[in-house]
């Protein structure tokens, strides 16, 4: 009889043990799913951001966000999102409430700085830039107190700022585009040059630097089209851009030469150059 009991006593043991085991397993396996599910909406959200289409990444976080109000990272994806689908005025009230969470940090008040910056709010942008300690260093805020200083037209501290972030990047093309053409906006037309020559080292395909160094070289009355990359349909509209440039500076038949090269660089018709010179002419 005690053989039986110690029997029964054992088996319910067993079965005890085998009951805590299956509920360890359902527990590992629930937290694995969850890791699982982390990663995939972590990998969903950097897709999102990136690649994704900014209307559907709006919807996206919106959701996201309403179904998790303290999740700071959503809120965050919903900024970005917002920014990236040119509704500035909203992002800068998601970024508002952003800094006021619990986890923000000095990165969501320069989103929040960007935000203001889009939206045309210079004093509040630089009232936001100037909340965060001068101890924090990054690209994204050096590039953003640039732009203020430069809308403020303080050019020495301007021109301190776009250095610093041109240094704190591994791809400075932007900011020294942004750079040299606040040299152009001062007349500096040798600086805007330097500048713009030294975006396209970086990133020989941005045409904006292109154009903008036609604009500070035509602005010095060099005529002749840059050694630089460019397509043909690029070498048209950069040969357009340095007639008008001349047409402004009174050099008016330079301009129509100019114009009659772009209509003839252009692989299809280039109606804009074509009305210019009609107007010329005229």
């Amino acid at each position: 009889m005690r053989h039986a009991v110690i029997l029964a006593a054992g088996l319910a043991g067993v079965f005890a043990l085998s009951a805590c085991n299956q509920r360890t397993s359902d527990a590992e396996v629930q937290r694995a799913l969850k890791s699982v599910n982390v990663i995939d909406e972590s990998n969903l959200s950097e897709i999102m951001l990136t690649v994704g289409d900014p209307g559907e990444a709006v919807a996206y976080f919106s959701k996201a966000s309403a179904e998790n109000p303290d999740r700071i990272d959503l809120k965050r994806g919903l900024a970005k999102s917002l920014v990236r689908a040119s509704q500035p005025t909203k992002a800068i009230a998601v970024w508002t409430e952003i800094v006021a969470m619990p986890g923000s940090t000095n990165d969501d008040r320069v989103g929040l700085a960007d935000a203001l910056i889009r939206n045309n709010e210079w004093d509040r942008a630089a009232a936001e830039l100037n909340r965060i300690p001068p101890t924090f260093e990054s690209y994204e805020r050096y590039r953003l107190e640039a732009m203020v200083a430069d809308s403020k037209k303080n050019w020495k501290k301007a021109d301190s700022f776009y250095e610093i972030a041109a240094g704190l990047t591994t791809k400075p093309a932007g900011v020294l585009n942004n750079w040299g053409f606040s040299k152009l906006s001062r007349s500096d037309f040798a600086g805007a040059e330097k500048l713009f020559l030294e975006a396209l080292t970086y990133d020989p395909t941005m045409f904006t630097a292109k154009n903008n160094l036609v604009m500070a070289r035509g602005a010095q009355r060099k005529y002749d089209l840059p050694v630089v990359q460019m397509t043909q349909t690029e070498r048209a509209e950069l040969l357009y851009t340095l007639a008008l440039t001349a047409i402004k500076q009174g050099d008016i038949a330079v301009g129509k030469g100019l114009l009659q090269d772009a209509i003839d660089t252009h692989p299809q018709h280039f109606e804009a150059a074509v009305r210019s010179l009609a107007a010329l002419d005229a």
